[in-house]
């Protein structure tokens, strides 16, 4: 089995590369930018620009299954030549952004419901792979914690269950190896659902130095995320953490039933990252 991963310069991607490769399966590992992947010892690395249908072709070529970002911009084009090239199985990692209220007016739900919907219409046996918020956010925090020692944040009190990019990766692993678990939706989750403010507190705790949680306006929040964040998105999160506020965040069993563990907790990956947080 030959998988093509999509997206491989991902944190999920990077951590799914080498799982794959100590069970003795065929890695490509795909990128805009191949020449950038730092990948293990046997993994083919090719050109596969989600952006540019021209590429596709050569990145399914003798391709059995698929890990695939989601992105709808030529979706149905992939998916065509997926299907010529005799794809057997795509693992989509989409979002649990597509199981809530308003979801079609959503960007974040939007974009990965398209997807869905495609894969749907393609015929082609497909994963989805619905996790929430990655725990891996919070490095968005950093900046402002080394240099002011606050985090501002919109909407203090909203809820969570950030989940682990490990427990990501090793769930795409178990959809991918074993074909029992092929042709389902999965809601895969942290262990507890956290409050904002209480990973804050975490991140502060497991990096030794106190971290002071800045109210602001949703509006000021948006402004200082433009630069980077497309008002769409800002806003889309902005619904999803006042829709959130104060209410806990739905905690599910997919990662263990998956991968044979518990998930991750939140304060266990604040640990593995602390350095990011200390001036």
């Amino acid at each position: 089995m030959t998988v093509l991963i999509t997206g491989s310069r991902g944190k999920v991607a990077t951590t799914l590369i080498p799982l794959l490769r100590e069970l003795g399966v065929a890695v490509r590992a795909a990128s805009a930018s191949p020449d950038k992947l730092a990948v293990p010892a046997g993994v083919e690395r090719v050109v596969c620009d989600l952006d540019d249908p021209a590429t596709f072709p050569a990145a399914l070529a003798g391709v059995e299954s698929v890990f695939l970002y989601a992105n709808p911009k030529h979706i149905e084009a992939f998916l065509a030549d997926a299907k010529a090239a005799g794809v057997q199985h795509i693992v989509l990692l989409s979002s649990s952004s597509v199981l809530e209220p308003g979801a079609d007016t959503n960007a974040i739900a939007a974009m990965h419901s398209a997807v869905e919907r495609g894969l749907e219409r393609s015929g082609i046996p497909s994963t989805f792979l619905r996790p929430g918020g990655f725990a891996g956010n919070a490095l968005g925090w950093s900046w402002a914690a080394k240099s002011t020692g606050a985090v501002d944040l919109p909407y203090p009190e909203t809820q969570s269950s950030p989940i682990h990019e490990a427990d990501i990766a090793e769930a795409a692993l178990a959809v991918l190896t074993r074909p029992e678990l092929r042709g389902h939706a999965y809601h895969i989750t942290g262990p507890e659902s956290l409050t904002a403010a209480q990973q804050v507190a975490m991140v502060a705790e497991a990096a030794g130095r106190p971290l002071t949680v800045n109210p602001v306006s949703a509006e000021a929040w948006k402004e200082s995320t433009a630069e980077f964040m497309p008002a769409g998105v800002a806003d889309a999160l902005l619904s999803y953490f006042a829709s959130h506020e104060g209410r806990p965040d739905a905690v599910t069993q997919a990662v263990e039933e998956l991968t044979g563990h518990p998930a991750r907790t939140f304060a266990s990956w604040a640990h593995e990252n602390a350095a990011a947080f200390r001036p």
